[in-house]
């Protein structure tokens, strides 16, 4: 069921021939849909005495939407505030009138639970998790078959141009070939080239990773190289330059002083989340470290293609430099070898934090201890019970993820609307959860229970927000749809859990039902249970 009950559309053209024209007027001043069908023409039905049809004036709107034409008296007032309309929006910039994100900063609950991290390491995967107190909220994967590629860099060899899909196919060594897009080419300023005029079959480019390789689709490259140190991204050109917003106002001033004084000169600097509290001198001695880094890559961009030229560190301390700050209560590890590891990065970056990383030395294993597994089970199956009795339901499709809500068993105890608010706000909740936990990224569409009463929508949607603001990934929530569906998107780098510990059926080719084609061809008899057993 869809969230919002939005208003029915109002016809304000029809033809009378078969094919009916009908010019869809939306809320909020949108563009109007205009929609062809065929149809038996029916008159419009008048309302009960007392009543109202459905095709009465919409719950919302107001005397200045637009009517249907007509040879009555107020035909010329109505084409006047229409032209008015037309005036309103021509005058409105392109960008805000289309559907955009909700851009305004909202802060996490400020009630979230301690976070510890911990680390399992065995001889052919390392899997890493966040909990926030006993819930887990994240989860991260290495296997000694399949391993992430993001960030490593590479002198790839051009093998296809496409001017129509302004792309190019880069073969940079690791079996499929790479996606270039002429966006991520690094370009001197003014008029910018076409992706044929820069690139030729056999050219020789550097190229980093940002998206691994997923499916039947290649890894996505970029030109644009930037090294990510603990506290700070380093990159090419003085135009790369930012400090991450969910730093206080005041931090922010700070550290903008302490960047500027210290920017290498030619380079960018974007400064993370992990350099709150920060001195100077530890931000100079990533800038180093950085700098070090840019210039081995420099000094081996000429290396024969295909090549791999930087390689970036092993997952855990990755997973580390991205999340372990100082909000985390502790840090276990089961492995003595990959302790040690840990121990020394934190020394050359962030010492503080060496206190807080600990060897994990008991006959249980570490993830039954903390209940990990059997949220682990749980968050590979396609539906996830509430605890008030309510579930979603999470599918994966090519395109994108879909998300809807039930109440299940949950009946509630008042009424009908604070039954459906309550379910909505755990489901919020959850649904946030759910994507940093199965690392659901692309274009997710989510059906929340209808609502009548606005206030309660708004809360839902906040709820929503706050707890997206806990994911370190790049989020973008929606104007709600007509239909009242919340639809957003998740920065998507690498494979999601799901894809992580799962294969498609040889059975079924991943459709999830089996086709018994010769019924709907030759029209033999389906199979019964009985020959199934």
């Amino acid at each position: 069921m869809a969230m919002f009950r939005k208003s029915a559309p109002r016809v304000v053209r029809r033809s009378t021939a078969e094919e009916a024209e009908r010019k869809v007027v939306g809320k909020g001043k949108r563009a109007p849909v205009v929609r062809r069908f065929k149809e038996a023409q029916q008159p419009e039905s008048k309302p009960a005495s007392g009543g109202r049809s459905r095709s009465a004036t919409p719950r919302g709107s107001t005397q200045s939407r637009k009517r249907p034409r007509g040879g009555n008296s107020a035909g010329g007032q109505d084409r006047n505030s229409n032209q008015q309309n037309r005036n309103q929006r021509a005058a409105q910039p392109r960008r805000q009138r289309r559907s955009r994100p909700h851009l305004e900063i909202v802060q996490p609950p400020a009630d979230t639970p301690r976070k510890q991290m911990l680390v399992r390491h065995s001889d052919h995967q390392t899997q890493i998790v966040v909990l926030e107190g006993p819930v887990l909220v994240e989860h991260y994967v290495t296997r000694s078959d399949r391993s992430s590629l993001v960030g490593n860099v590479y002198v790839g060899k051009v093998r296809n141009v496409l001017p129509g899909m302004e792309a190019a196919f880069v073969d940079f060594g690791e079996g499929k070939n790479g996606v270039l897009y002429i966006g991520d080419i690094n370009q001197p300023e003014g008029r910018r080239k076409r992706i044929e005029d820069i690139l030729k079959p056999g050219d020789q480019i550097l190229v980093q990773v940002v998206k691994d390789a997923m499916g039947h689709k290649g890894a996505r490259l970029t030109n644009q190289i930037s090294l990510a140190g603990r506290y700070l991204v380093l990159g090419a050109g003085p135009d790369l330059r930012g400090i991450s917003r969910r730093l206080a106002e005041e931090e922010r001033r700070r550290l903008r002083d302490i960047v500027a004084e210290l920017r290498p000169k030619g380079m960018g600097i974007i400064v993370r989340t992990a350099a709150e509290g920060a001195t100077k001198d530890d931000i100079k001695a990533d800038i180093d470290r950085l700098v070090a880094i840019w210039e081995e890559i420099e000094s081996k961009k000429d290396a024969p293609a295909p090549s791999m030229i930087y390689q970036e560190p092993p997952l855990v301390l990755r997973v580390i430099r991205e999340n372990f700050t100082r909000d985390f209560r502790r840090l276990l590890v089961n492995d003595k070898k990959v302790h040690a590891e840990i121990l020394d990065y934190l020394k050359g970056t962030e010492p503080d934090l060496v206190e807080k990383v600990r060897h994990y030395k008991d006959e249980m294993s570490i993830f039954e201890r903390f209940h990990v597994e059997d949220q682990l089970r749980k968050a590979l199956d396609r539906k996830v019970w509430l605890p008030s009795g309510g579930h979603i339901v999470i599918d994966r499709t090519e395109a994108l993820t879909v998300i809807d809500v039930n109440t299940g068993r949950f009946v509630g105890t008042s009424n009908l609307e604070e039954t459906v608010l309550q379910n909505n706000l755990e489901s919020a909740e959850e649904i946030a959860r759910q994507l940093r936990l199965r690392d659901i990224g692309g274009i997710i569409v989510i059906d929340f229970i209808d609502m009548e009463i606005e206030k309660n929508q708004e809360a839902v949607l906040l709820r929503f927000r706050q707890h997206l603001a806990k994911d370190k990934m790049r989020t973008q929530v929606f104007d709600v749809s007509h239909l009242g569906l919340v639809e957003m998107t998740r920065k998507n780098v690498s494979a999601g859990l799901l894809e992580s510990f799962s294969e498609i059926c040889d059975q079924c080719n991943g459709r999830g039902v089996l086709l018994h084609e010769d019924a709907a061809t030759v029209g033999t008899p389906l199979p019964t249970n009985e020959d199934d057993a």
